[in-house]
């Protein structure tokens, strides 16, 4: 019998992936590409929908070639989006009205903040359980279709489309099926949560037409076939590349918790079917639903800029030449020197959600040398991390015992040293890396009947490697502290006087 396998379109924000993986959740091959990244105004950030579409059309090709397989030894598709970056685009022509706009973008900062003193408010807040910010899709249609008034009334009409990423690689996969899944659609601020539905209180507030949304389903079931890239291979799954590495890292049990470092860094805890509301400043969001099952819900940490700190290292300040050669220049100094950097370029998330902070180094001497400024950089991840941990023990009202890690960073054996040692738990990391990827490709598995139940994928977890920690704890207290003093110093930096 000819072998069958699962692929994963992962699409990031820097980049897009197709992963071709087997039974067993190994990866068989990967073909990736990079997409531009567009900055037209300070804390504006965009992509070129088009130009992501054109490298998933390249890359599935590839990805199956290296594989040694064709489209028919794929038993279905999943896939794994950045989420909450925004697109309008055009239902007749296909094409989009202007770029993406990034998660991480801040334009509508000040649309948020007039749109927080309306009665009504809260309502929005208690039906979607996230905060009224500048991270979520909903602000981000609204100022799209303010911007340019024409688009409203075909909007209305159904004309023009609003989709995040996934519905966008789905529509064109498909050649023209407006879906989402409930995990994207719950990071939108216009989804009810609790039935799973658009709710007309966000879409009243925000003036968005309820004719430019896609259908909400499922995070794992069959969503159609496509006629490009994977002619003919079903599509079975979609979810949020956070909920996708919650899935890959086989966090079905309440209590059970990962953090991907990317990007930005995303700690969730899955809660079960019961939707847990933050009170320190986490997001309550969708973990995921099986079609015909119940919903599974997260308690969620997210951190703005981690690895893209490394890359702003790298790429602005040009003192390493690769992202690898931070742990080697950090490693020259034995600590931080008592400099500390808080990455706010795009505001503070979670616990804060302070839109208006802006980054900041602190504890300049000139004893600072780019060896202690790298160390910096890594600490930043690291007590970001325990800041969100420490959020989620209150809310959840448990210790965290492990944290389980995944993602690129992870590489990197001093910063995940440092997490074990601020955090005082140990840090795992699983033998298959790209647990994004995997997660979506285990939905889609999982929904054609590739692999039989959520028991079956939990025997493909294997532990690669564990850090222990190894802190003092009067220096962890005392740096801990010092950091939180760093932080208070980006507050108000935007703030009209």
């Amino acid at each position: 019998m000819t072998e069958r396998y699962v692929v994963a379109i992962d699409q990031g924000t820097t980049s897009t992936r197709c992963i071709v993986f087997d039974r067993r959740g190994r990866l068989v091959s990967l073909a990736q590409q990079e997409h531009k990244q567009y900055y037209p105004k300070p804390g504006w950030v965009e992509h070129d929908a088009a130009e992501i579409w054109r490298n998933v059309e390249r890359l599935a090709p590839e990805a199956l070639r290296r594989a040694g397989i064709t489209e028919e030894q794929v038993a279905a598709v999943g896939i794994a989006n950045q989420r909450e970056t925004t697109l309008l685009w055009d239902r007749d022509t296909g094409a989009p009205l202007g770029h993406a706009i990034v998660w991480q973008d801040t334009r509508t900062d000040d649309l948020v903040r007039d749109l927080r003193d309306r009665p009504d408010a809260k309502l929005v807040e208690h039906d979607s359980a996230l905060p009224l910010a500048t991270y979520f899709s909903g602000p981000r249609v609204r100022w799209m279709l303010d911007l340019h008034p024409e688009l409203r009334a075909r909007a209305e009409r159904g004309e023009v489309l609003f989709g995040t990423m996934e519905t966008w690689l789905i529509w064109k996969l498909t050649g023209g099926l407006h879906v989402t899944d409930v995990t994207n659609a719950s990071r939108t601020m216009l989804l009810d949560v609790h039935t799973l539905d658009w709710s007309p209180t966000a879409l009243a507030f925000f003036g968005i037409p309820r004719a430019m949304l896609p259908e909400v389903r499922p995070s794992v079931g069959v969503f159609g076939k496509a006629v490009a890239a994977f002619p003919g291979v079903r599509i079975g799954a979609a979810l949020g590349d956070q909920q996708a590495a919650l899935f890959g890292q086989t966090c079905f049990t309440p209590g059970e918790a990962k953090c991907t470092y990317g990007t930005g860094s995303f700690l969730l805890l899955n809660t079960g079917g019961e939707l847990v509301r933050s009170t320190h400043g986490l997001l309550s969001t969708v973990a995921y639903q099986i079609a015909g099952g119940p919903t599974a819900y997260a308690l969620e940490g997210s951190i703005a800029i981690t690895g893209s700190l490394v890359q702003w290292f790298r790429d602005q300040l040009e003192l390493i030449a690769s992202a690898p050669e931070i742990e080697t220049l950090a490693r020259t100094v034995a600590d931080n020197g008592g400099c500390y950097i808080v990455p706010a370029f795009s505001g503070l998330y979670a616990p804060y959600w302070r839109s208006e902070a802006r980054g900041v180094i602190v504890g300049l001497t000139s004893y600072i040398t780019k060896g202690h400024l790298a160390r910096a950089v890594l600490e930043a991840t690291a007590w970001q991390t325990r800041e969100v941990v420490d959020a989620m023990n209150a809310d959840s009202g448990l210790d965290l015992t492990t944290l389980r890690v995944d993602g690129g960073m992870t590489a990197d054996n001093l910063l995940m040293q440092f997490i074990a040692d601020v955090l005082d738990v140990p840090v795992v990391r699983p033998l298959a890396a790209e647990t994004v990827s995997l997660g979506a490709a285990y939905a889609a598995g999982l929904a054609v009947g590739y692999w039989p139940d959520l028991e079956g994928l939990r025997q493909n977890w294997h532990r690669a490697a564990q850090w222990l920690p190894t802190m003092d704890p009067r220096l962890r207290t005392t740096e801990y502290r010092n950091w939180q003093r760093a932080v208070e110093r980006t507050f108000d930096w935007t703030r009209p006087s």
